[in-house]
């Protein structure tokens, strides 16, 4: 039989704790140390000091504060000279000004990436920036908002290609493929699928994560941007990358995540288990995963090296003897789902 005594202990701990546990608080709120400081200093008056033995400070609080936006207007005045020739007419030498990768724009070198990061990492509509500068006594559309991201498009190609060449020149990368809804599209409906593609990898200390949108999800897509890598692909079940695998011999694996849902699915379809009944080997399986996850909390801020070590060393005593192949993952309908980085 599969189940021996301390597995059937292990998984009837887990599903006990996956209906008593309590929702885990989050972490607790803290201050980037790397953050200038201003000390601010209580003081007492001359009277109240007048006799002391010894006055001095001590910190008793520390409060986190944040600078407001504020617009202004930067001005660019130019020095020229004007010098005397020979034939009797003047030459002018002007200061050089400085290059602007929008050209003639009435926009700074920061506001545009204060825009992008306003739509991009924090997800505002151009509409909320645009009100944002308003209220702050600088008027610019959102159509001039719209037309400076287009327009900075070909400014980022080439940093996009340097960052895309470092990905593929690792040996491990994440790949998913995401629906997204986009209203006008040449020859596509606004109900139709169109596809956010996602790459991830890089330096462990420096991940860097590349979206590229394509309308389509065919196999084309991940064979274009995957092109130079031969290492280690972690994706979902999707087939679409098969044909690059094959071609560019890279080594596709999954992960815990999607493995792990066939499980939870399983169990969610058995019977209820009555009392003195052995658990089913999906409770069994889901119990393991669990013993990996909290692995992989444990040792989430170790250094590359150190966590692969502690990784291998600590899975090993928490899965043994569940083994690889031991138990099939039960089948069920298809089925996606983000990349996990289980």
């Amino acid at each position: 039989m599969y189940e021996t005594e301390q597995q059937v202990a292990e998984a009837e701990e887990a599903v006990g704790q996956q209906k008593t546990r309590k929702p885990r608080r989050g972490k607790a709120d803290g201050f980037d140390e790397n953050l200038p400081r201003i000390q601010v200093h209580l003081t007492l008056d001359e009277e109240a000091k007048t006799g002391a033995a010894k006055v001095f400070y001590t910190k008793v609080k520390e409060e986190l504060d944040i600078v407001p936006a504020q617009a202004r207007v930067i001005e660019y005045w130019q020095e020229k000279a004007v010098f005397d020739t020979e034939d009797g007419s003047q030459q002018v030498k002007a200061a050089l000004r400085p290059v602007h990768p929008l050209g003639k724009c009435l926009a700074s070198v920061d506001l545009p990436a204060w825009v992008l990061t306003a739509k991009y990492a924090d997800a505002l509509p151009l509409y909320r920036p645009e009100g944002i500068l308003k209220r702050h006594g600088g008027r610019v559309s959102r159509t001039t908002l719209a037309n400076w991201i287009i327009r900075l498009t070909p400014v980022f190609r080439p940093l996009i290609k340097l960052l895309r060449e470092q990905q593929s020149g690792c040996d491990y990368l994440q790949a998913d493929e995401t629906r997204l809804q986009v209203l006008k599209e040449t020859g596509k409906s606004a109900r139709s699928d169109k596809w956010m593609w996602v790459i991830r990898g890089g330096p462990p200390d420096r991940p860097i994560v590349l979206f590229e949108y394509d309308k389509s999800r065919s196999e084309e897509v991940p064979a274009r941007l995957l092109e130079g890598f031969g290492g280690v692909l972690q994706t979902d079940g999707y087939a679409g990358y098969k044909r690059v695998c094959r071609e560019q011999g890279i080594t596709r694996i999954g992960c815990w995540d999607h493995a792990r849902r066939r499980f939870v699915e399983a169990e969610g379809a058995a019977p209820a288990r009555k009392k003195g009944q052995k658990v089913s080997k999906a409770a069994v399986a889901i119990g393991k995963i669990r013993k990996l996850y909290a692995i992989e909390q444990r040792i989430e801020k170790l250094p590359p090296e150190e966590k692969t070590r502690q990784r291998q060393a600590l899975a090993e005593n928490a899965i043994r003897p569940f083994a690889v192949g031991c138990l099939p993952i039960p089948r069920a309908g298809p089925r996606r789902a983000p990349l996990s980085t289980a």
